[in-house]
C-alpha cells in the first residue's frame, strides 16, 4: 500500500480545511481525508474502509494528539489511550529548525484560534523541550501572543542534535527566533541544508 501525505494547499481534490490541516492523503493514487474535528477526534473519508486503520496510523505518527476516528456517519473507527498534554512555555522550547514557510503559515493561522489548539511533539532538553515537529504552529502561536502550548513527550533519533546545535549557533533558541521565509527561499536554504547533514551524517 503506497501512501503519500500532501503537502501543498491547492490540491482540488481535497478541502481546503484539510488541507490546511496538512491531512489530506493519497492511498494507492487514491484521494483519502483525515479531517481534525475538535482537540480529540478526527473524521476519515475515502472509498475503501480497509484502508482507514493504516491510514489512521501513519496520520498519527505527526498528530498522536489525535486519538479518536470516526466515519462520516459518525460511527467509531478506532480510539487509543489519551495523551499526557503538557502545558509547555514557548521560550522553553528549543527548535530544531531555522526557517518557517510564509505560505504554511498562512494555512495553519486558519485553525489556530487558542493556545490549546497548538499540540506539538516534544523531548525533554535539561529543564526545557526539543520540539518536534509543529514549528510553524509555535511561530504562528507566538505571533497570536501565546505565552504557552500543548505539547505530547515523543521519541527520536540522534541526529536531531546535530539540528538543536546548529540552531543555536544561528541564535535560535525558541520559537520567536525562526525566520520566515517565502517558500522558494525556504525550500532552498532548509533542504539544502537537511541534504548535507544527510549527506555527510554528521551525528
Amino acid at each position: 500500500m503506497d501512501i503519500q501525505r500532501i503537502d501543498n494547499y491547492t490540491d482540488r481534490r481535497f478541502s481546503k480545511t484539510v488541507l490546511n490541516q496538512h491531512g489530506a492523503y493519497l492511498v494507492d493514487n487514491e484521494p483519502y481525508q483525515v479531517e481534525i474535528t475538535d482537540a480529540a477526534s478526527a473524521v476519515l473519508y475515502g472509498n475503501d474502509p480497509a484502508v482507514f486503520q493504516t491510514l489512521i496510523e501513519k496520520f498519527r505518527f505527526h498528530a498522536p494528539h489525535i486519538f479518536k476516528f470516526y466515519d462520516p456517519c459518525g460511527r467509531r473507527i478506532a480510539e487509543y489511550p489519551a495523551p499526557v498534554l503538557l502545558d509547555v512555555p514557548l521560550d522553553s522550547m528549543q527548535p530544531p529548525q531555522f526557517y518557517v514557510r510564509a505560505e504554511k503559515l498562512k494555512a495553519v493561522q486558519t485553525f489556530i484560534g487558542k493556545p490549546e489548539d497548538v499540540v506539538v511533539q516534544v523531548i525533554p532538553y535539561g529543564d526545557r523541550f526539543v520540539s518536534l515537529d509543529g514549528h510553524t504552529r509555535l511561530y504562528g502561536a507566538v505571533q497570536k501572543g501565546f505565552t504557552t502550548v500543548k505539547a505530547v513527550e515523543s521519541e527520536t533519533d540522534d541526529f536531531i542534535w546535530t539540528f538543536v546545535r546548529e540552531a543555536q549557533r544561528r541564535k535560535i533558541r525558541c520559537p520567536r527566533d525562526l525566520v520566515l521565509l517565502p517558500y522558494d527561499t525556504y525550500k532552498t536554504l532548509w533542504d539544502g541544508y537537511c541534504d548535507e547533514v544527510f549527506a555527510g551524517t554528521e551525528f
